[in-house]
């Protein structure tokens, strides 16, 4: 099933990588600083699977930012990107590393903007030999792995924008992403509730990918906003079909 679940990524990119282009950076509004946070993964019923640490340092116009869970399974996920942000967000450098038995596959990628390569070492089956891709990927000037809340934070109010990621089928592919604004809600922090600015998060996929994989699951993000926009809630898989999680601040 492992090895399905990436042909079937493969097939259904493949599909839909023909509409992709390029379009406009992201503006700044809000510059990015010096964070320290502790997110934390948990089921969609409340179960604590993962606590999560979020470093990010800004040294003049660019800021490395670094998300890992640890789960309580064992499992690690370890998120690191490299952006500039003069007038807009570039994404400059990007890795993933996923291992562990809540992902279906372990899963090593990075790729960077500067040197126009990347690298993905990924065993399908735990058992199975680890195998390794390298190659060129020119990135186009609005590729945000690793940004999409951050984007969202940077949205005027009820606007909405389509970005692209790389996705790793393992082979590293553009897909375009849709940030959408769907509504205002109620949603609480502790016992203190706000108005907070419900996202949805939609791979922009055509309508015959669409009906290949018609199960995909809403990704939902929540943001404050106001003079200093803020992350509230994040829920959604972590992976390609993979269950749905929630992330909020500890």
């Amino acid at each position: 099933m492992k090895a399905v679940t990436i042909a079937v990524l493969a097939v259904a990119l493949l599909l839909a990588v023909g509409s992709v282009g390029s379009a406009e950076p992201v503006a700044v509004r809000y510059a990015e600083g010096v964070t320290r946070g502790f997110p934390v993964l948990r089921s969609v019923d409340g179960q604590r699977l993962a606590q999560g640490e979020l470093i990010q340092v800004a040294r003049g116009d660019r800021v490395d930012s670094r998300l890992t869970f640890r789960f309580v399974d064992g499992s690690f996920y370890d998120e690191r990107v490299a952006f500039s942000q003069q007038g807009t967000f570039t994404l400059q450098s990007y890795r993933l590393v996923q291992r562990g038995p809540s992902f279906p596959e372990a899963l090593d990628a990075a790729f960077d903007r500067e040197t126009e390569r990347y690298t993905v070492r990924y065993k399908s089956d735990a058992d199975g030999p680890e195998e390794t891709l390298t190659g060129k990927l020119s990135l186009p000037p609005d590729v945000y792995n690793g940004m999409l809340i951050m984007l969202m934070k940077n949205l005027p109010a009820g606007g909405s924008e389509i970005v692209q990621i790389v996705a790793f089928t393992p082979k590293p592919r553009l897909v375009k992403m849709q940030l959408a604004p769907v509504a205002d809600e109620r949603v609480t922090i502790g016992e203190w509730p706000i108005t907070a600015t419900r996202y949805a998060i939609k791979p922009q996929l055509g309508m015959f990918v669409s009906l290949l994989i018609s199960d995909l699951p809403d990704v939902k993000c929540w943001v404050v906003g106001g003079e200093a926009p803020g992350f509230v809630r994040f829920e959604g898989p972590l992976y390609f079909m993979g269950p749905v999680w929630r992330i909020e601040p500890s």
